[in-house]
């Protein structure tokens, strides 16, 4: 058997790749025409029921970590509410939803709701779906959005207590919802919208516990596609670095509290409008479709992974090279994030110089903070 299988090792790869190279005409054809078809018979989503979570200030705030996305579950709300849905607003923050549902209300939504809860506690989960169900009495489309992610190094964490932190986010976050609405989704033959990352393949600094995440989270719906036979469509979005608070370097720390990492990342990007990912995901799910990219050329990676890694890693390390001293983010590693100097302006432990812009004089912050202690203070709220 070793013998056959370092045969097929040689044989099989470029024989794909000549037969990828012949067929590519035909499924480019193949994808248009089935583009085209979808186009024709998207889903009419007027007065349907769609629930989004994380839909407060973008997706999976956090004291100790980065608000990955900021705007794109927001303005997946507003897609939705354009196109005549009753929408369900799930997030922690109540007073972030109330604004939400009412630009979304403006927009063309049917009803809008928003409700408080936990995204990573099951029973809420139950609580929010079941409210849902009650008030609308069926359930169409599940976004998923609940994300979070950091930019420290590994070796760099001294409380390990953010590590489940970051997986109940990025992982169960995302699975708690959708075990819980599956029965209501079966009924309508609805889909579930996932909103994933490029960082699930394609490795990046600073984001390992997150890119691992993400990567157990798109293997689990892919596996879940396939159980569930179309019964139940599955929507998987991934992006690459899209116009938000992560490339803007706006982290959030505490409730009300906002500050500016003046460290910016070693690679200086300029992202794609955030509506347009948002669109694109909307008009994806409407359509059908089993994926969403944006932009979609971050495929060629793909390739280069499967059949020549090492020219990818060596192009990501001359790209990511930090010509210097290695520059991070300590929040969340469990060390303190700045002090106060003589001067009431707080300055980087690492480097010594200042990180926040402000008047006011901080404390230090350290250690992390845990989502249990969030206790939403009312169930719902319904807007009129």
């Amino acid at each position: 058997m070793d013998w056959l299988n370092s045969v097929l090792n040689l044989v099989v790869p470029p024989a794909s790749l000549v037969m990828l190279a012949f067929s590519w005409p035909a499924l480019c054809f193949i994808n248009t025409c089935e583009w085209l078809y979808n186009n024709l018979y998207t889903e009419n989503m007027e007065n349907k029921v769609v629930i989004i979570t994380g839909a407060s200030s973008g997706i999976g705030e956090a004291t100790f970590g980065v608000v990955m996305l900021s705007d794109v579950t927001r303005q997946i709300a507003y897609e939705y509410a354009k196109r005549g849905a009753n929408l369900v607003l799930v997030a922690r923050r109540e007073h972030r939803l109330r604004g939400i549902s009412e630009n979304a209300r403006r927009m063309g939504a049917g009803h809008v709701i928003f409700i408080a809860a936990d995204v990573v506690r099951e029973d809420e989960c139950r609580r929010f779906v079941s409210e849902a169900v009650n008030i609308f009495g069926r359930v169409d489309h599940l976004v998923n959005t609940a994300s979070l992610g950091h930019t420290f190094y590994f070796e760099e964490v001294t409380d390990t207590s953010v590590f489940p932190h970051l997986l109940d986010i990025n992982f169960w976050g995302n699975v708690y919802p959708t075990y819980v609405a599956l029965p209501y989704l079966h009924k309508s033959n609805g889909r579930i919208v996932v909103n994933a990352s490029v960082e699930n393949w394609l490795p990046l600094p600073r984001m390992s516990l997150y890119a691992a995440a993400k990567a157990a989270l798109v293997n689990f719906y892919e596996t879940l596609r396939f159980e569930l036979n179309d019964e139940v469509g599955v929507t998987i979005a991934t992006h690459g670095w899209i116009g938000s608070e992560m490339t803007s370097g706006k982290f959030m720390l505490e409730e009300g509290a906002e500050m500016q990492w003046k460290e910016e990342r070693e690679v200086h990007v300029t992202g794609g409008p955030v509506e347009d990912f948002a669109r694109l995901i909307v008009s994806g799910a409407c359509r059908g479709d089993t994926y969403v990219k944006y932009p979609s050329w971050y495929d060629v990676f793909l390739i280069y992974r499967v059949f020549a890694p090492n020219v990818l890693n060596w192009t990501f390390r001359l790209l990511l090279s930090t010509h210097g001293a290695r520059r991070t983010s300590l929040i969340g590693t469990g060390r303190p994030v700045f002090e106060a100097t003589s001067t009431g302006r707080p300055v980087s432990e690492s480097t010594g110089r200042p990180l926040l812009e402000g008047t006011s004089t901080w404390q230090p912050v350290a250690g992390s903070y845990t989502f249990s202690q969030f206790s939403p203070p009312h169930p719902y709220k319904p807007v009129q």
